[in-house]
């Protein structure tokens, strides 16, 4: 599980537990300049995810870490996926950030708001 939360010009995204082993991260710091949007996308566990490096990925259990996928990388922190949540970036090293966070319509809020 992640814990996205905003400091000044930054979205910080704190990785939780035994997430920062599978997921080989334990934080990401993105500028809000290069933050493009948020979506809650519980479904988004069923897509494609490339090919995995480095990272876990077990099916209906976890996937965490950096995927390659059509020339992006993204970065996963998922279990649950009813509680997922896409982060849009550009010009970063990860196209987009998809994260299990608690509420996922108070992070999309959050991230919005702070692209106001």
């Amino acid at each position: 599980m992640a814990l996205v939360h905003i400091d000044g010009d930054d979205l910080v995204v704190v990785i939780e537990g035994l997430d920062k082993l599978w997921a080989f991260k334990s934080s990401l710091t993105i500028p809000l300049a290069n933050v493009r949007g948020a979506t809650a996308d519980p479904g988004i566990a069923a897509d494609p995810k490339g090919i995995r490096a480095p990272g876990a990925h077990l099916p209906g259990v976890i996937t965490a870490g950096t995927f390659h996928l059509d020339g992006e990388k993204v970065f996963w922190d998922v279990k649950d996926s009813s509680k997922a949540v896409v982060i849009e970036l550009a010009d970063e090293r990860y196209a987009r950030l998809v994260l299990q966070v608690d509420d996922p319509r108070a992070t999309v809020a959050l991230v919005e708001n702070a692209l106001r």
